[in-house]
């Protein structure tokens, strides 16, 4: 299948750099089929949450398109209820939720996420609301 990416909104995975380049070789192999995300991150670019049968184009460190994936579900929970079954299914080599927890608080907490978010002293509780996106790729382009 090659799927026209023309007019298809971008899907990014982390920032540029290692950790996105990991992540799209995750799910370009079918490893990684979910992602999480922070509801203050969507809140603060004024970007809608993503909706079962959307499509997006993964895009790469550099920016090339690499992939086509649908949503097929979306769940906003607090981040102290995921479970370990969307954890695992993220493709990072996490086997606990505490390891994902702990990477994912690492991400949320950062200096580039603090910025997006307008708070430099973002702090990650059992409460936070965080965007659950499961998908499956339509097409790999690279």
């Amino acid at each position: 299948m090659s799927e026209d990416i023309a007019g298809l909104p971008v899907a990014e995975f982390a920032f540029p750099g290692p950790l996105r380049d990991k992540l799209v070789g995750a799910i370009l192999s079918g490893a990684k089929t979910s992602t999480t995300g922070l509801l203050a991150a969507y809140e603060a670019e004024g970007e809608a949450l993503p909706e079962a049968g959307a499509r997006f184009a993964v895009i790469d460190s550099a920016g090339r398109p690499v992939a086509v994936i649908e949503t097929t579900e979306v769940r906003v929970v607090p981040i102290g209820e995921v479970d370990l079954a969307h954890a695992v299914d993220e493709g990072e080599g996490d086997t606990s939720l505490e390891t994902w927890r702990a990477g994912h608080e690492r991400f949320f907490t950062s200096a580039p996420m603090r910025e997006i978010l307008g708070d430099p002293g973002f702090t990650v509780t059992d409460a936070t609301p965080v965007v659950l996106e499961r998908f499956r790729v339509l097409d790999r382009l690279s």
